[in-house]
């Protein structure tokens, strides 16, 4: 494994979860979207990740090196809009009914504090990495 990999696989981790802190907050700003281009609600959009995963079979047994994450897709959530009573809304249907996006605020606030959390965990790391480089720069000086 080089020197520069734990850099490379912390940065990762950063793109990653930043991406992610950008859907949630789509999500938070379109909590109360009940029409959108594509018509009906706004629908909450979840962040998936996979594993970067690289092959040396000189370095490992079964040949797979993880090499940090990525984001594998932004996919929309299929549970249904929340229905609510509004037979003044512009949106109501013929019942009275608004459907509204299948955002819930609270579940949200938990997503980004997950997010921020592991995006502060790999800055971490990023910097004892960095720390531990310049340690021995210092030690190869003297």
């Amino acid at each position: 494994m080089g020197m520069f990999n734990s850099l490379r696989i912390n940065a990762s981790g950063l793109t990653a979860q930043r991406t992610r802190m950008d859907v949630v907050s789509q999500n938070i700003a379109n909590a109360n979207t009940t029409r959108t281009d594509a018509g009906g609600p706004y629908r909450r959009k979840e962040v998936s990740f996979e594993p970067l995963l690289q092959s040396r079979m000189e370095d490992l047994a079964d040949g797979i090196i993880h090499q940090g994450v990525r984001v594998a897709g932004i996919s929309e959530d299929r549970r249904p809009p929340r229905m609510v009573y509004d037979p003044g809304h512009p949106d109501a249907d013929a019942n009275g009914y608004v459907a509204h996006p299948n955002v819930e605020i609270v579940r949200e606030m938990a997503d980004l504090i997950t997010s921020v959390r592991a995006y502060e965990a790999n800055v971490t790391a990023f910097n004892a990495s960095k720390n531990l480089f310049l340690k021995a720069l210092e030690i190869g000086r003297r």
